[in-house]
């Protein structure tokens, strides 16, 4: 379906002035790209409190989990360069990763969140890659792999890296950047420059807010309970690694030139949205081509 520009605006713009109006935005933009060219970029507001600095097209911001998907993307593109099959295992190409139950784990559950790595036993800082991905190394699964499907909110990106490492023989954030941002001009990093701070929008907390209620025992309310009761699962993935559980700690210029895959990518809104154009428009052609059965991959579990 083509989308005509004008509209998407006419529809967009009145929705994008009531989240600043109606709901006490301080600072926003929104990026919309179809075929690999843009047809709506909208900002406004303010990127710190004081409303001092004006938000503008290049503002740079933390994007959070949004990184995971750039993370999956370099992953996926090392081993298509390297003619490498999402049904191998991980410990072809990282030998100690098969430890405590996890020789049969397959890339493909691991890119899908099913390899039951969310949650580390071993208390180790998020900061400290080194530690981290030993701990991943002797880490017992959760669950038997390909069984059943976790969010890796925290580990993930530790996961796809290494791995990028181990088979590109460089990091992920090197990977992005010499493999997607610099060819593809998108201003986004995994690591900060420190000459790009100057145009960094500050992050703040969210107000406190009264929690979804839910019918499903799955979600909600009941998701929130078990986030800050000590000893869940969900607490145990949202903590592990530990640190930088402070919002404001992400503001820190040392933070962001660290290149934390699972959620600290910063970059333009119209970077990321250019990025997975990209990868949208791309898949089409080749689905086109080959027919869209074959370009499907699988990765339900077994």
């Amino acid at each position: 379906m083509q989308l005509e520009a004008s509209r998407v605006l006419q529809r967009l713009k009145p929705l994008f002035r009531e989240n600043f109006e109606k709901f006490g935005e301080l600072g926003a933009a929104v990026s919309v790209w179809q075929n690999g060219k843009p047809i709506v970029d909208l900002c406004g507001g303010f990127r710190d409190r004081r409303r001092e600095k004006s938000w503008a097209a290049d503002t740079l911001v933390l994007v959070w989990s949004a990184t995971k998907g750039i993370g999956s993307a370099c992953l996926l593109h090392a081993l298509q360069e390297h003619k490498i099959e999402i049904s191998q295992r991980v410990a072809e190409f990282w030998p100690e990763f098969a430890q405590a139950g996890k020789e049969k784990i397959t890339l493909a559950q691991l890119l899908s969140h099913q390899a039951g790595l969310c949650a580390l036993h071993r208390r180790v800082d998020v900061l400290d890659y080194d530690a981290v991905v030993r701990a991943l190394e002797a880490q017992k699964p959760l669950w038997p792999p390909g069984t059943a499907h976790g969010y890796h909110a925290r580990t993930f990106g530790f996961l796809l890296d290494e791995l990028v490492r181990r088979i590109a023989g460089k990091t992920l954030s090197d990977y992005w950047q010499q493999n997607f941002a610099r060819p593809l001009d998108l201003d986004f990093w995994i690591g900060l420059p420190e000459k790009e701070n100057p145009r960094v929008a500050t992050i703040y907390a969210a107000k406190p807010g009264k929690p979804p209620e839910s019918k499903n025992r799955q979600s909600g309310s009941d998701f929130y309970l078990d986030l800050v009761t000590p000893g869940t699962l969900a607490r145990k993935t949202f903590t592990s690694p530990y640190g930088l559980h402070v919002i404001s700690r992400m503001n820190s210029p040392a933070i962001r030139a660290q290149p934390i895959v699972s959620f600290g990518g910063i970059g333009t809104a119209s970077a990321l949205a250019k990025f997975y154009s990209m990868l949208a428009w791309r898949a089409v052609e080749q689905a086109l081509e080959q027919g869209v059965g074959e370009a499907i991959v699988s990765t339900e579990p077994a």
